[in-house]
């Protein structure tokens, strides 16, 4: 037992004297260039996760896509798209303001970054300022039908109809299958008095897209303001409520901008004891709370 001690003291005094450098582990340390295309698949990833929807996710890989690109201006994008996703309407989002300063400081140049601030105020109900970087940024790419739709969205909140439909029509002829740019046109025309063209604009937007709950009731409002009130009229309010029951509200299809003209019609058909049961559910059911 006492040699065995022994050698085991001897044993631990060799362990004990032996270089340290052996016990630290090796550390990988990823050179600049690996780091920006890492930093550049974060930033891709997090755009991913922002169409599909998942927002809080895209703004953590957006935040962390900026942390290892801090000098790159489409990083910043990314996550001034994030932030201002992750905001209500009408709520100053002071990150996505400063995302997007950080970016067009890097790039001032970019497109993008004009569009984004544009959509942020447009955001922001500031459908002037919105006109103007909006503009500025289809000057450096006047092929964007995005930046269009935006911009004739901010036109219609500024009463300028004729220039916000053909900012539409821009828009849809850059983008096959923009039915939200076809539905706007719609709307449009449906407030200048133009209710022919407006159905047929409405037609052709479900057309395209044939759940889409917005035209659906525009068209049953447009074809009831013209006394076509049959099953079929009512059975297209009636889908869209379901599909959307936030539309029973007057404050949602302002927000939606839709005119004067047809929230009146809407209120109308409305008031059709047919609809009354798919009125109430949707009254229920609706969750848009006017900021």
């Amino acid at each position: 037992m006492g040699r065995r001690l022994l050698a085991l003291m001897a044993a631990a005094a060799c362990l004990l004297a032996a270089p340290a450098q052996a016990l630290v582990p090796y550390v990988f340390v990823p050179s600049a260039k690996e780091l920006g295309k890492a930093g550049l698949g974060i930033a891709g990833a997090a755009a991913g996760l922002l169409q599909m929807g998942q927002v809080e996710e895209g703004r953590k890989l957006a935040r962390l896509a900026v942390q290892v690109l801090p000098n790159d201006p489409r990083a910043w994008l990314v996550l001034a798209e994030a932030e201002l996703r992750s905001s209500r309407k009408g709520e100053k989002n002071n990150r996505a303001y400063e995302a997007l300063a950080r970016a067009k400081q890097l790039d001032p140049n970019n497109p993008g970054v004009w569009f984004a601030e544009g959509s942020l105020n447009l955001r922001n109900n500031k459908p002037e300022e919105a006109q103007k970087l909006l503009r500025e940024g289809l000057r450096l790419d006047p092929n964007n039908p995005g930046a269009y739709f935006d911009l004739g969205n901010a036109q219609i909140q500024l009463k300028e109809l004729n220039p916000a439909l053909a900012s539409f029509e821009k828009a849809a002829g850059l983008r096959k299958g923009f039915w939200e740019a076809v539905n706007n046109q719609a709307i449009v025309l449906f407030e200048q008095g133009r209710t022919a063209e407006a159905v047929g604009r409405w037609r052709k937007a479900l057309e395209i897209s044939s759940d889409a709950a917005e035209p659906s009731l525009a068209l049953a409002a447009a074809l009831y303001s013209e006394g076509k009130t049959s099953t079929d009229t009512i059975t297209l309010a009636t889908q869209a409520l379901v599909k959307e029951p936030d539309y029973v509200l007057d404050a949602y299809q302002k927000d939606q901008l839709w005119g004067a003209k047809l929230r009146q019609a809407t209120q109308v058909l409305f008031r059709d004891e047919r609809l009354r049961g798919s009125v109430d559910r949707a009254m229920g059911m609706a969750g848009f709370k006017d900021e």
